[in-house]
């Protein structure tokens, strides 16, 4: 089965999902954000298109580990997510946070890295933080065939 990675923000929600076999974590989308029970629906709509058993949200934190502003936001997020797919008969999908500090800045240098000009960059980051919070979680994992 498939996990899907979400780096929640106030504008955005970054997706990402992984292959088949749990090895690899791909881009799929940026969700504008309009309101809470539209974003966590259409989070859901995600999951059950491409078969994912596991939810990955990255719990932004401060770095010496303490909550940040963002915390209790991305804390509600999640609630409202796993309340609506206990209602909507997909209790069985585990929900999960990872500590996705300094992803945002990794994603960026990343971009950087591949000549991507600013104005795309805008568009993509979020996207690309959900990768590597998802990437982060299948390495801990250490899916099929890994030591």
């Amino acid at each position: 089965m498939r996990a899907i990675g979400l780096d929640v923000g106030d504008k955005t929600v970054g997706v990402a999902v992984s292959d088949p076999l749990g090895l690899t974590a791909q881009g799929v989308t940026t969700i504008e954000r309009v309101g809470i029970r539209k974003d966590t629906g259409k989070v859901m709509d995600l999951i059950r298109e491409y078969g994912c058993d596991t939810v990955v949200v990255g719990l932004p934190m401060k770095l010496d580990g303490t909550d940040s502003p963002q915390t209790e936001k991305v804390r509600e997020f999640r609630t409202m997510l796993e309340n609506k797919m206990r209602s909507t008969g997909m209790a069985d999908v585990a929900v999960e946070y990872w500590d996705e500090r300094l992803t945002t800045a990794q994603a960026e240098k990343v971009l950087i890295e591949g000549d991507v000009r600013r104005s795309k960059r805008k568009k993509v980051i979020d996207k690309q933080a959900a990768v590597l919070i998802l990437q982060g979680w299948l390495d801990r994992q250490g899916g099929p065939g890994l030591i």
